[in-house]
């Protein structure tokens, strides 16, 4: 069965997002007793279907050696529970320096960068914000955009990551050296 029988069975972004869901299910217990955090597991793809895991240490490093490492432990317990049918691609990743904000705990470590925020359903006439991260207050989003600040659910976050810039950089530089 090809990457196209794949997408087949599993075509819809609601199936994807099942599918997703099943496998963070199955592995976090494992990530997190390998003593990983896992940050987003996300399935899809157009002419191939890849299964993307991104996790870190609760430092917020993540080397090469440790993405192999829970590459090799994801593979074998998807192997034997086989949440998804059909053929995929496993890949296993750190967030990176632009990385996605997914957890509470993101929106407050990242305060002070500039973010990009996708709603899925609209705030105050938009869905889509970019601007400096304030941090979490309750269960809202504090954004400073053109100026204003502004308070988002947090729940209607559909999607977030910090933006490339100097700032982030030069931190992720420091970081690097120490």
């Amino acid at each position: 069965m090809g990457a196209r029988k794949a997408e087949q069975t599993i075509g819809t972004a609601e199936a994807k997002m099942d599918a997703a869901q099943k496998v963070k299910a199955i592995i976090e217990p494992t990530v997190e007793s390998m003593g990983y955090e896992l940050v987003r597991v996300s399935f899809g793809g157009d002419a191939r279907a890849k299964l993307q895991i991104m996790a870190e240490r609760p430092d917020g490093t993540m080397s090469v050696d440790d993405c192999a490492l829970l590459s090799r432990e994801v593979s074998a317990l998807l192997d034997v529970e086989d949440p998804i049918p059909g053929e995929y691609v496993l890949e296993v990743s750190s967030p990176g320096i632009d990385r996605p904000l997914t957890r509470a705990k993101d929106f407050e470590r990242w305060a002070g960068f500039e973010v990009r925020i996708e709603l899925d359903e609209t705030h105050e006439g938009r869905k889509r914000y970019r601007g400096l991260l304030l941090g979490l207050v309750g269960d809202r989003v504090r954004l400073r955009v053109d100026g204003e600040d502004l308070e988002i659910p947090f729940d209607h976050v559909h999607k977030a990551k910090l933006v490339m810039t100097d700032e982030l950089l030069d931190m992720a530089r420091r970081a690097a050296r120490d």
